[in-house]
């Protein structure tokens, strides 16, 4: 039996390798609990930032980027202690060898659970903020809890790339990388002007505020309900129920009409009769209307009613009103209210709208010769 442990294959004895899959198979056993007994331990430190959180959501976030990096890094302590076997060493590529690349995929696959664990804690941070942001009214916050996590989780990528390709590379072709950046900085800044401006209003938004997250907005030819602000563009839900997506430096240097901060809406109606109607009935209908308007509990008082114009065919009254409906279905059942009532009050008073009509007589003169 000790000859056989003792026996080298691939420059190693029997008993390394049989240790090194004892030891991977037992963490791979005890990985989970040693995940969820450490994710536990961070949860405490961290608990008093949000009492309501459940320590079930920060686990589970936790929990498989903690398995993955802990099997890991008991791979690589352990096959450490390996000789790489010569007859295995062979070129890759160039003068690349296979011990080279080994060597570069485990340190990749240590950042990148390095990541992964930093981009989980990202999400566990938003997760706090987002729930104390349930607690306010304001759902700007929510979304400004979604910006930010999407802007850091954006950064930890860049930095992750950068770390990659310095594994990759080594140090050179990344300082060749920031020198090249800084004799190209120009051409670089002019290529990415879009995407940095749209960056940059992203953040005048948040912290400008011309609209928030559920507002209805306005701009140019684009009429919706904010649904999403990003770092790049903010998403609107328009009438037809379509999905807009709007750059926001667009969103910041338009004109743009929020049209939820209205206080009121107004209604302006154009009436129009026949130049057959008596004027004491015209007379008698502004009065009734203007009384009409007076009653209405929703009708602001700075209502106008009045004989606005007249033409050879028809007699034109303006009603003008404001209210403070500004929801879209109760504004629409105020003005059916109103018009359903003026109509009531022009059949009582026997008044027609003019009609296109146009009446043609023709007479036919017949002469009979004898």
């Amino acid at each position: 039996m000790k000859e056989f442990l003792n026996t080298v294959i691939l420059d190693n004895p029997v008993r390394d390798y049989l240790m090194l899959i004892g030891v991977l198979l037992f963490v791979s056993f005890i990985k989970r609990y040693v995940s969820k007994s450490f994710a536990a331990i961070l949860f405490r430190l961290v608990r008093h930032w949000s009492p309501q959180l459940d320590e079930k959501d920060f686990v589970n976030l936790l929990l498989r980027p903690l398995e993955y990096f802990l099997l890991l890094v008991t791979f690589m302590v352990t096959i450490d202690k390996f000789t790489f076997p010569q007859a295995l060493n062979v070129y890759v590529y160039n003068r690349i060898k296979l011990q080279d690349v080994t060597n570069t995929l485990l340190s990749l696959a240590l950042s990148m659970s390095i990541i992964w664990i930093m981009l989980r804690l990202i999400d566990f941070i938003a997760l706090v903020l987002q729930h104390k942001a349930d607690l306010t009214e304001d759902k700007t916050d929510n979304q400004f809890v979604v910006f930010f996590r999407d802007f850091f989780k954006a950064i930890i990528l860049i930095l992750g790339a950068i770390a990659f390709i310095r594994i990759l590379f080594g140090n050179g072709l990344v300082e060749k990388i920031v020198a090249g950046l800084g004799i190209g900085a120009a051409a670089l800044a002019l290529a990415a002007k879009e995407s940095i401006e749209n960056l940059i209003g992203s953040f005048i938004i948040f912290f400008d505020k011309p609209f928030r997250v559920g507002d209805t907005v306005k701009v140019d030819s684009f009429q919706g309900t904010v649904e999403k602000i990003g770092l790049r563009s903010t998403r609107l839900r328009t009438l037809e129920k379509t999905f807009v997506t709007v750059p926001n430096k667009k969103m910041v240097d338009s004109i743009l009409d929020n049209l939820s901060l209205r206080t009121q809406q107004r209604v302006a109606l154009r009436l129009e009769l026949g130049t057959d109607a008596p004027s004491e009935k015209v007379y008698s209908l502004l009065q009734d209307i203007r009384q009409l308007l007076k009653n209405n509990p929703d009708i602001l008082d700075n209502y106008v009613v009045n004989l606005n114009d007249f033409t050879k065919d028809t007699y034109v009254i303006q009603i003008v009103f404001n209210t403070y409906l500004v929801d879209g279905h109760q504004y629409a059942a105020l003005r059916e209210t109103v018009n359903l009532a003026v109509i009531r009050l022009l059949e009582e008073k026997e008044l027609k709208l003019p009609s296109t009509v146009t009446n043609v007589t023709v007479n036919n003169n017949e002469n009979n010769e004898g």
